[in-house]
């Protein structure tokens, strides 16, 4: 098949907080707004407790700069959120997830190593399940030359 190492990985339901930023460098801009609400709550102290996510919202196109990046963070249901940040209730689910880093990744660059999972999932006995895909920081305060990501490929089957 492949020697693309692939976890199955159910993710439980859970509330979150989100942020979304629409521009040329959103990743950047949305965990900047995101990092600052999140240390102001001490969240990033326990990423066990309290992962976080992000993807594409809207994905990016051809002929435009700009596209748009979602963060999302668990919290406890009682946890206020509030300003550009908003509360979610996310279903969960079954995700194929494999491991890779940002950049310098032998295994190639994320956008290749997507591919090969969604390769992987074709070739496997699951299916793809139509919702979104997401990328999960390792450490999310590692500096950006060091980041390790976990991409989450929504399955069913």
């Amino acid at each position: 098949m492949s020697d693309l190492q692939v976890d199955i990985v159910s993710v439980p339901p859970m509330r979150v907080a989100s942020v979304r930023v629409v521009s040329e460098t959103p990743e950047r801009d949305a965990w900047e707004k995101m990092r600052a609400w999140a240390e102001s709550k001490r969240l990033l102290t326990q990423p066990g407790a309290n992962p976080v996510f992000g993807f594409n919202n809207p994905p990016p196109a051809e002929g435009r700069k700009e596209y748009g990046y979602e963060f999302w963070i668990r919290v406890d249901p009682n946890t206020e959120v509030a300003g550009e940040l908003e509360a979610k209730d996310f279903p969960g689910g079954l995700y194929a997830v494999t491991r890779c880093r940002l950049y310098g990744d032998p295994k190639g660059n994320v956008l290749e190593i997507w591919k090969r999972l969604w390769d992987w999932v074709v070739s496997s006995d699951y299916e793809w399940r139509r919702t979104h895909e997401l990328e999960k920081p390792v450490d999310p305060l590692a500096p950006e030359e060091e980041l390790v990501l976990d991409l989450y490929l929504p399955i069913e089957g």
